[in-house]
């Protein structure tokens, strides 16, 4: 696999910090103080510099409209949560009725 293959990839750290603050219209400050208070962990290069991914790309959006409007960090940290959980439980629930409708066709 070259570098390249790397671009098609959600979580290969391909941001520095000042390209994702370019990328999502914010302060490099906004993007340090969610890496300090855990609500997004970037991976860090052997000079130790903040990495972001692709889908660290879009939680930090996710995280932006919340404070927008007017979430805390902690309940902004929560929200994120319970939308994580009823994905993963709608996804679950249209697995579980795939495995039905396969049993009822056999």
């Amino acid at each position: 696999m070259n570098n390249l293959d790397n671009l098609d990839d959600l979580d290969y750290p391909a941001f520095t910090t000042g390209q994702a603050a370019d990328l999502l219209g914010v302060q490099q400050a906004f993007l340090r103080s969610l890496d300090t208070g855990n609500l997004l962990r970037p991976q860090r290069s052997d000079g130790g510099h903040r990495r972001y991914s692709r889908r660290q790309l879009q939680l930090a959006a996710r995280i932006r409209v919340l404070f927008d409007d007017g979430h805390s960090l902690a309940a902004t940290a929560r929200i994120i949560g319970l939308e994580d959980d009823l994905a993963a439980a709608h996804d679950q629930i249209a697995e579980l009725r795939g495995q039905l409708g396969n049993d009822t066709n056999q």
